[in-house]
């Protein structure tokens, strides 16, 4: 999803767009020995580094959520994907824009530490069909994301996810390598939760003012419910179930 130079030209042009994406570089000053525009701006590959990709996909999205509603366009119901729903969450007023990009931040941070002896690889398959391909491998790859009733995303160590995408490969199913630094919601991302948990368990959460859909459960967080620090480490390893979340948008009324 993420590429050099993304946003540049909604900054240039949108005084809102901007004025958003310049509070979040803000908030994140110091943080490492460049700015977060300079990355998203510029035309190196440090973008493809989790450290930077997280807040940046955070920053655009936010940004983006804060130019739409400035043309009148105000959320019913909110669904973000993986790092999207640490937006969807903040738009939702779950979480104040400070913490939420801020665990963003240090989530990205224990992620780039880890090893990069992963992959993740897009699948034109079934949930049930990727997961009966990778049952012997269980161990050591998982589902990362369900997108939609033939798109599954598949993550975690590199020889065994080649090993599965040839044997999805050799009965015609397509595939497709991800630009990522990391097997994102695999086994491979164990070694940072206890860590990633204590951060989280530092925020305070509240319950969404508008309806929110889970990407853990794929459903609509019940009236009242509050996210917290156990739940977001469950959103480091489990599935994004994308598509459930769409299914239960749509069957509550939404439309896009």
């Amino acid at each position: 999803a993420q590429y050099a130079g993304m946003g540049r030209e909604l900054y240039e042009t949108e005084p809102v767009f901007r004025s958003a994406l310049d509070r979040c570089n803000a908030l994140l000053e110091g943080r490492w020995g460049e700015s977060l525009l300079s990355v998203m701006h510029g035309t190196g590959s440090r973008i493809d580094d989790t450290e930077y990709t997280q807040p940046a996909l955070f920053a655009l999205e936010y940004a983006l959520a804060e130019l739409w509603r400035s043309w009148g366009v105000e959320p019913w119901a909110v669904l973000g994907h993986s790092v999207g729903e640490y937006v969807a969450a903040c738009v939702a007023g779950a979480m104040e824009l400070e913490e939420a990009l801020g665990l963003i931040t240090e989530r990205a941070r224990l992620m780039q530490a880890l090893p990069r002896d992963g992959e993740m690889v897009a699948v034109s398959a079934s949930e049930e069909q990727a997961a009966e391909a990778l049952a012997p491998y269980a161990d050591r790859v998982s589902i990362a994301a369900v997108n939609g009733p033939a798109d599954t995303v598949l993550s975690g160590e590199r020889e065994a996810v080649e090993t599965i995408v040839a044997a999805l490969q050799a009965r015609g199913i397509k595939t497709r390598r991800l630009t990522v630094s990391h097997a994102f919601h695999s086994p491979l991302m164990e070694p940072m939760l206890e860590a990633f948990e204590r951060a989280a368990g530092k925020l305070s959460f509240r319950a969404p003012r508008i309806h929110l859909a889970s990407n853990v459960t794929g459903q609509l967080l019940e009236d009242g419910a509050v996210l917290d620090a156990a739940y977001f480490r469950r959103h480091v390893r489990e599935a994004v179930r994308f598509h459930d979340g769409l299914k239960a948008l749509r069957a509550l009324g939404g439309t896009v």
